[in-house]
């Protein structure tokens, strides 16, 4: 059974920094590309990053660039989301998402880890 399960949310002050844990079992994390998603209250979806299955290419919403990095461990496991210098408008629910096997679509997600920025 595929899990996904994240950690590292919770309250942070502006300009502070959190690091998301998402921790995979259930299938070969090392073949597969992985991104975070968030959800802001009272709006859809929004794609934060992704990162390929080695780890060598990683990519970012234009809103988090240069503020988030994304990692993986694959010994681990385990894909992060570094989170730095963050602002309120950063305050989501921050998903883990499994890319299929064409990698078209998300095919598994986690259950999110709320962010709240506020002073």
């Amino acid at each position: 059974e595929v899990q996904l399960v994240e950690s590292g949310g919770g309250l942070v002050q502006p300009g502070g920094s959190l690091r998301l844990s998402c921790a995979a079992s259930g299938f070969t994390f090392s073949s597969y590309a992985m991104s975070w998603v968030r959800q802001a209250p009272g709006k859809g979806l929004e794609w934060v990053s992704a990162i390929n299955s080695g780890g060598g290419s990683t990519s970012y919403a234009d809103s988090v660039k240069g503020r988030f990095t994304i990692s993986r461990d694959n010994a681990k496991n385990t894909l992060y989301l570094q989170m730095n210098s963050l602002k309120p408008e950063d305050t989501a629910v921050y998903y883990c998402a499994k890319a299929s096997d064409n990698g078209a679509e998300y095919d598994y997600w986690g259950q999110g880890t709320q962010i709240t920025v506020s002073s």
